[in-house]
């Protein structure tokens, strides 16, 4: 079976981020699960997203639980104004999520999509993601499977934020994105820039 993701999205008060970071790297050093740590530069600001391998149900379920009851979830409890957990699924032909360097610059695209939407989208994708990744790779495309649905959350890893520009008007007009007919299963579009903290699994 696919791995599964726990990602935590952290919404911290305007100008924290720094410490927050600095703190989420001592308490997160040593989680084998973490695979990335990286704050928001674009679009929904003050933001920390936390991606960890997903453990089987019921561990997810009491590991945040456990976060939750503590007094400082994550040891940055000061700096929270809003937190939010959710369990991702990944496409079955997306390969799994592993350290490296492929960034620094993350396109985080997050889309709702019609209630019917889930499978062609999926299958609309198994066929252009190899076309589209003769331009740039993608690193993840996985949907959720708690909060709100049907959420789809697709993660681009760029050099710069210039060559993410260059290469996304290269895709249109080589041609090879956006997928045909996919834009027609969309309810909502959301696109975040994110960069990884320095102990980021994932840079």
């Amino acid at each position: 079976m696919a791995d599964h993701y726990d990602v935590t999205i952290i919404t911290v008060r305007p100008g924290t981020h720094p410490p927050a970071l600095a703190v989420l790297g001592k308490t997160l050093a040593g989680d084998k699960e973490l695979l990335a740590c990286w704050y928001s530069d674009v679009g929904a600001v003050n933001q920390i997203l936390l991606i960890r391998k997903s453990w089987e149900g019921a561990a997810t379920l009491e590991r945040r639980l456990t976060l939750l009851k503590s007094d400082s979830p994550f040891g940055i409890g000061e700096f929270i104004v809003g937190m939010a957990m959710d369990t991702y699924a990944p496409f079955d032909f997306i390969p799994p999520l592993r350290p490296g360097e492929f960034g620094p610059c993350y396109e985080v695209r997050t889309y709702m999509l019609k209630p019917d939407g889930l499978v062609p989208t999926i299958e609309l994708w198994r066929k252009a993601v190899p076309g589209r990744s003769t331009v740039s790779p993608l690193l993840a495309a996985m949907t959720s499977v708690t909060g709100a649905v049907t959420r789809f959350m697709h993660i681009w890893p760029y050099k710069s934020f210039d060559e993410r520009a260059r290469l996304r008007d290269k895709a249109v007009t080589d041609g090879v994105w956006p997928p045909p007919g996919g834009p027609s299963h969309l309810v909502s579009q959301q696109v975040d820039i994110y960069l990884p903290a320095p102990f980021s699994p994932m840079q």
